[in-house]
């Protein structure tokens, strides 16, 4: 015996330890749950605004730059939250899928705008958990794109420590995108992060992925790019309120810029944004402005006497 276990110390001090890490969960053979760390309890005014049952409309003008011009429609920011599935990245809608979920604050970004006879309508969803340790990046963000051309799709998911993305189009060069890219922030995420915790926002220079609408707009990869960030104070007039603040994004490699700008008190209302990029060798800046503002449960409110709210949301 004591031959046997000079002979294969080694290998039973190495097997040991595997068995004390699988005891202690500590492998990477270990698959994390949504319970494997507590999620930060959010506070009163939080449950509140977003807890309540009810998700927030945002109508915005819109000038939105394509083809060389700018061009008028209107944007919609919607944000809710809901349980979100973490294996399937959906939303959980059953009481056998409660323990596969986690909450989420889900952003509904929707652009609709003319250029000449024929009209744009663009539709992004991203889904980031609120406060949870165990899942604290966006978990999916997904994009369609629909004009008088054709349509397409894009979709990327949180999975391995990076993003997989995975893209459908009407265009013989993007019939189908598929790779992966290493796990960055989203810069479609920011909206979900500035209603979250604006204090949290990364600054300096950073690595993003780009918005999904404007790279379909553009023909553009979702490839992770350089980007400089930085928070502020507004002090401009295009934008309705008081004590703003600016999240402002400057891409130099890709000669585009982003402006986010916010009320710098609870819940952290987006009032707008701008967007400058070259369009047809055009320098132009797209800009949307908040028009109106209301909470609604609207899912419950779709039959045609609930008009009278479409009407209040789009006067």
């Amino acid at each position: 015996m004591k031959a046997f276990v000079t002979k294969h110390f080694l290998l039973l001090v190495i097997v040991a330890a595997i068995v004390f890490a699988l005891a202690m969960k500590a492998t990477i053979f270990q698959q994390a749950t949504v319970h494997d760390a507590p999620m930060t309890e959010p506070s009163a005014s939080f449950r509140q605004y977003w807890l309540s049952g009810k998700a927030e409309l945002n109508r915005y003008s819109l000038e939105q730059a394509q083809y060389g011009a700018l061009n008028a429609g209107d944007a919609m920011l919607i944000f809710a939250a809901e349980d979100f599935r973490t294996d399937l990245h959906v939303k959980a809608e059953t009481p056998e899928s409660h323990d596969k979920a986690v909450p989420v604050l889900k952003t509904n970004l929707v652009k609709r705008f003319t250029t000449g006879i024929y009209d744009y309508s663009l539709f992004t969803s991203v889904f980031t958990p609120i406060n949870n340790p165990t899942f604290p990046n966006t978990l999916k963000v997904s994009t369609s794109e629909q004009d008088w051309l054709g349509h397409s799709y894009l979709q990327i998911d949180y999975g391995n420590n990076g993003y997989q993305i995975d893209g459908r189009s009407y265009l013989e060069k993007e019939v189908h995108d598929a790779y992966s890219v290493p796990k960055v922030m989203l810069e479609d995420e920011l909206w979900n992060r500035i209603r979250l915790d604006p204090g949290k926002l990364p600054t300096g220079s950073i690595k993003l992925i780009p918005g999904t609408m404007t790279a379909r707009l553009r023909h553009k990869r979702l490839d992770p790019l350089d980007a400089t960030a930085k928070l502020d104070d507004y002090e401009g007039v295009l934008f309705p309120g008081r004590n703003l603040k600016a999240y402002r994004l400057e891409y130099p490699t890709d000669e585009r810029n982003l402006m986010i700008v916010f009320e710098n008190a609870f819940p952290y209302k987006i009032v707008g944004w701008t967007e400058t990029y070259t369009s047809n060798d055009n320098l132009l800046t797209s800009r949307a402005v908040l028009r109106t503002t209301i909470q609604s449960d609207y899912w419950n409110h779709n039959a045609p006497a609930d008009s009278v709210l479409r009407d209040t949301l789009m006067h």
